[in-house]
């Protein structure tokens, strides 16, 4: 897998040329629970770094996506909209959430940054 970089949100973001994978970590699949439910963005909507852009909710709580990026969406997940236990299951693979074609990477935390931040 590419090098993960992270959010103070605690999103994991991918990159492949002019293209950011977006999910949620496992540190933050864990304190959310069972995921029964997630919103995500469709294709070609336009994202703004910081932003809300979509909902993961669990058992216990209602979690926010915010985009890591500005940029388009170009792909959604519907593995996970129609099974949202892949985030908890498999949250840096097969549960991943979108795929925004970025126009500037803003900066990131590295995963020695980002296991600082949940220590």
């Amino acid at each position: 897998m590419a090098e993960l970089h992270y959010t103070k949100d605690h999103e994991w973001v991918s990159i492949d040329g002019q293209v950011a994978t977006v999910g949620i970590t496992q540190f933050a699949a864990d304190q959310l629970g069972d995921i029964v439910y997630v919103d995500l963005p469709a294709a070609g909507s336009a994202v703004a770094s910081g932003t809300v852009v979509g909902e993961v909710e669990s058992t216990k709580s209602v979690g926010e996506l915010f985009a890591p990026v500005d940029g388009t969406v170009v792909e959604s997940n519907d593995a996970v909209v129609s099974t949202p236990e892949l985030v908890n299951s498999d949250p840096q693979g097969e549960g991943w959430l979108i795929k925004v074609e970025f126009t500037e990477l803003p900066e990131l935390l590295t995963e020695e940054q980002y296991k600082e931040l949940i220590a």
